[in-house]
Formats: C-alpha cells, structure tokens, sequence
C-alpha cells in the first residue's frame, strides 16, 4: 500500500472514512478538481458488504483507493491505525487497484461541525445523522488527496 506522496498521476479515486460500523465512500476527480460525497455503507467489524463495494467501483471506475488513517494528534498511531491499513491492504487485493492513504485526524469532527453549522444557519433542514457525517469525512478525505496530487 503507498503512502500518500503526491507524486500520483491517477485520475480518479474513490475515498474511504473507514469504521468498523460505517465506512464513508466518496469520488475525487482530478479533471474537475471535485470531491462528491457519495454513501456510507453499512459494515460488521469494519467488513462493509461485498457485493455493495464492488457495485460502487464497477460504478465509479476509479484509478485508485484512498483510504483514510486515523492517527492521534501528535502523530502515533491510534487504536484504529492498523485496521484502517488492513482494510486499505484488503481493498487493494480483491480489487486489484492501488491504493494511497492519508492522514484523516479529525475529519469525522470537522464533516460533523461543518454539518450542524449548515442545519443552525439552515442551509440544511434534515437532521444530522451519523451517515452524513461518515459520507462527508469521506469528501473531505478525497479532497486532501486531490490536494496533494
């Protein structure tokens, strides 16, 4: 698995906030320079299903696989570093694509801000619910690899 270097001449990729109950999907497009936030799959001790992973990538058509690592603040590694590697290393494998990582401290609490900011101005309506925060720390995932192209 590469580590996020910026030197990648992908196109596409799909991005990834992994979580052992929701795992955030997202598209980045390098042509358009755009991040999309697309779904949260479901998952069972950070295994989404299958069939529902491969729909998306026979969808989307990706260059590549972003995959989110949660560090702690100061840079070590958290409690979920190593899964969030195992799940990009897996991903990789079965599907055949390459897979880069970035470092996600604190996505989920930035998409989570940025998301209750939007209801209390009301630019959103609905309520908060933890899929939509899951789906947009995905983007914003997506947007640093676009970022570091």
């Amino acid at each position: 698995m590469e580590r996020d270097t910026g030197t990648s001449n992908r196109n596409s990729a799909l991005a990834f906030d992994y979580g052992e109950r929701r795992i955030g999907v997202a598209f980045a497009n390098r042509t358009t320079e755009t991040a999309t936030a697309l779904t949260t799959l479901q998952a069972r001790d950070g295994h989404p299903v299958p069939q529902e992973l491969q729909s998306l990538i026979d969808e989307w058509q990706p260059d590549a696989l972003v995959v989110g690592v949660p560090y702690n603040l100061d840079g070590s590694d958290s409690p979920m570093t190593s899964r969030a590697m195992d799940f990009g290393k897996a991903l990789g494998e079965k599907h055949g694509l390459p897979v880069e990582t970035v470092d996600e401290r604190l996505t989920s609490e930035e998409a989570s801000m940025m998301l209750r900011e939007q209801r209390r101005t009301g630019a959103r309506r609905r309520k908060v619910h933890r899929e939509d925060i899951d789906s947009l720390a995905a983007r914003l995932i997506a947007e640093t690899w676009l970022r570091n192209q």
